[in-house]
């Protein structure tokens, strides 16, 4: 779980600790803003140490973790995720944005079928209704 060193790039640990496919991507993330350690907006070269605290947005989910190991090399699942730990509040915030989206996306039913010549035609003259 732990490397030989104290403390790592920040890009190296999300790639490690699997919050990014890429170094790349873990780079773009931070110079973009979107990873911040104690409440600052770090450099990629930043190093990381265990007890930092970071705020991670990645696409629309935001993750609040304290850093509990230390590692550079990219391993399985459940030795990146003994990396970290994720804050209750960060959990609860996470799944009730989960819970609205899945909520709003339950009224919806796609057509069973394509539309036929007839559909088309409706569908067509209520578009121009929008032109005018």
């Amino acid at each position: 779980m732990t490397d030989s060193t104290d403390n790592v790039r920040i890009d190296q640990w999300l790639w490690a600790a699997r919050f990014f496919k890429t170094r790349s991507l873990a780079k773009q993330a931070v110079e973009a803003g979107r990873v911040e350690i104690g409440g600052q907006r770090p450099k990629p070269s930043r190093a990381v140490r265990a007890g930092d605290r970071l705020d991670i947005l990645r696409g629309e989910e935001r993750f609040e973790i304290d850093v509990l190991g230390i590692s550079a090399v990219r391993g399985p699942a459940p030795v990146a995720q003994a990396l970290y730990a994720e804050t209750d509040a960060s959990k609860a915030r996470r799944d009730q944005v989960r819970a609205e989206k899945a909520a709003m996306r339950d009224g919806y039913r796609p057509p069973e079928q394509r539309p036929d010549k007839r559909a088309r035609r409706l569908i067509r003259a209520l578009g121009d209704i929008d032109m005018l």
